[in-house]
């Protein structure tokens, strides 16, 4: 990991750009980066719109949790932002662009194409970053994840143990696979779901919260559309990573 620019956030939060191998990040650490206690990490999901788009929501996020005593960071998910093209992703949005303009349901084909390599491809990167990330002096655990695409959140769950909680966000295409993915989660689970989300499945997001093997798991709905996602909520997110992380 290469740290190629940092700045400081008000009084207490440091941001720190980073360069691992070809994946862009971002690193908020509350106090300096030579605090003497290791913060508890949180790892930011974005959508796949680019970091530099979805920057404002994610570094709200950061400093949120940073009051909180967490550490947290974010990675470029492959194909979005100035990471590399990436034509059968492309193909898949324009498909799913396609289907919705029209008013025709949205295939499970399209959705598989768009969604499953996504998650073969960002979750191993996610778990690369976790490596480096674990070893600054500034940073320990336990580990969070927060974030969609819901299904990337899914398979981290049941791969990557070091991860202890998860609060998830129940904006996004579910392939059919990942539902038998769901039912070996095991952690502690925080589902957000904007019940009048445009165009997406909202029974898929039940179904999908109701093959979560955890015993604790929470769902969290309001009403409103995908960018309507009300204050409060995002503070009972907080509260579940303050019970599960500290």
């Amino acid at each position: 990991m290469r740290f190629t620019s940092e700045q400081r956030l008000g009084d207490a939060v440091l941001e720190r750009e980073f360069i691992l191998g070809e994946i862009p990040g971002i690193l908020w650490t509350p106090g300096s980066s030579s605090a003497s206690v290791p913060a508890p990490l949180i790892l930011l999901s974005p959508p796949p719109l680019g970091l530099r788009k979805t920057y404002p929501r994610l570094v709200a996020r950061a400093l949120h949790s940073a009051a909180d005593g967490f550490a947290t960071a974010t990675i470029e998910l492959p194909g979005s932002g100035d990471r590399p093209r990436w034509p059968a992703a492309e193909q898949a949005l324009a498909d799913l662009r396609r289907a919705m303009e029209a008013g025709e349901p949205v295939s499970d084909e399209i959705i598989d194409a768009l969604i499953l390599p996504l998650v073969d491809k960002a979750v191993p990167e996610w778990q690369a970053t976790l490596d480096v990330l674990l070893s600054l002096p500034e940073i320990g655990g336990p580990v969070g994840y927060s974030g969609g695409v819901i299904s990337i959140g899914t398979r981290l769950a049941v791969v990557e143990p070091r991860i202890s909680a998860a609060v998830l966000f129940a904006g996004s295409f579910v392939p059919r696979a990942m539902f038998e993915e769901a039912r070996q989660v095991t952690i502690p689970l925080h589902v957000l779901l904007q019940w009048d989300d445009e165009g997406k499945d909202r029974q898929a997001a039940l179904d999908l919260f109701d093959a979560f093997g955890s015993k604790e798991k929470t769902l969290h709905a309001n009403t409103g559309g995908h960018t309507g996602v009300p204050r409060f909520a995002g503070d009972a997110a907080a509260q579940f990573f303050t019970r599960h992380l500290t």
